[in-house]
């Protein structure tokens, strides 16, 4: 299996303070991956470091095997939307695409054209003077016409209307099913990571909470309702994520590996189910180790 990226003990230091710390994980080539966590978690930070834009300050990323930082072999083979797509503003649409095709050079100017038009953007009009979900369009066919191996976005469909989110996402799909591009998708809106993603990596205080293959997550993950639990081993479960109890009754988010004991009855979880599991989980221990009380 190819990876088509990868970090280790990845972490990079503002002054005294890490943006992101200790951060370990692989993308396998082929897969629309989302990397997901609230603000504040490190997603754009590892994103910067992924396309070259900012240099670890501890361990290693590395795209299809090599570092981004200052390689131009490498960058050729990423793309990259911004969560505020920085396009030059007083530039036209078709302006950009000459730019691009000027830029890089494996650009498919029939391919940013084609998908702009089907949109009905017009080339010859600023694009600062488009709407917010144009913008990101352009942006898109831009990073789509490098042909890139890598495809990375950073929020980009965070401040578009429901609408303007929906056609941004099926003009993603359409370009990603048309290509062997891998993509990693940064994004805090589960339902459309429910709905495009086939791989998750969950981010949170500056480190990687849970990564995998997102129908082995699921499947592997149950909410248990039984007996008051008094923490001690229940049959069939590798760990407990999350716990909430009464007087006679305990709730339990776990990690399976094996039947369950019958005295718990099981029910599946959806995907938003397990992510927000897994930040409250996250949220919990950061404010118990800022507090220094046991968790």
């Amino acid at each position: 299996m190819e990876v088509a990226l990868e970090t280790g003990e990845l972490g990079k230091r503002y002054g005294s303070t890490w943006a992101l710390r200790d951060c370990t994980f692989e993308v396998p080539r082929g897969r629309i991956a989302a990397l997901v966590g609230p603000n504040g978690a490190g997603k754009s930070t590892l994103l910067h470091m992924a396309v070259g834009l900012s240099r670890p300050s501890t361990g290693e990323v590395r795209v299809f095997g090599q570092t981004p930082y200052r390689n131009t072999r490498v960058l050729s083979d990423i793309g990259f939307v911004a969560q505020d797509t920085p396009l030059y503003r007083d530039f036209t649409a078709a302006e950009l695409l000459k730019m691009g095709e000027k830029l890089n050079s494996r650009w498919d100017s029939a391919l940013a054209r084609n998908r702009l038009a089907q949109l009905g953007l017009p080339p010859d009009k600023a694009v600062g003077k488009l709407s917010g979900g144009q913008r990101a369009q352009v942006a898109l066919a831009m990073a789509l016409a490098k042909r890139p191996r890598l495809l990375l976005l950073d929020e980009p469909v965070a401040s578009l209307d429901p609408l303007a989110r929906r056609e941004f996402l099926q003009a993603l799909a359409g370009a990603v099913a048309e290509s062997d591009t891998t993509v990693l998708l940064s994004s805090h809106l589960l339902a459309d990571v429910e709905r495009m993603c086939d791989y998750l990596v969950v981010l949170h205080a500056s480190r990687v909470q849970l990564i995998g293959d997102v129908d082995d997550l699921v499947a592997q993950h149950r909410q248990l309702i039984g007996p008051r639990h008094n923490g001690g081993g229940v049959a069939g479960v590798a760990s407990v994520i999350k716990a909430s109890h009464t007087d006679r009754q305990s709730t339990l988010l776990v990690r399976v590996d094996g039947p369950i004991d019958p005295l718990w009855t099981a029910h599946e979880l959806t995907l938003e189910d397990l992510i927000l599991a897994y930040l409250a989980d996250g949220d919990t221990r950061t404010s118990h180790d800022a507090w220094g009380v046991p968790a």
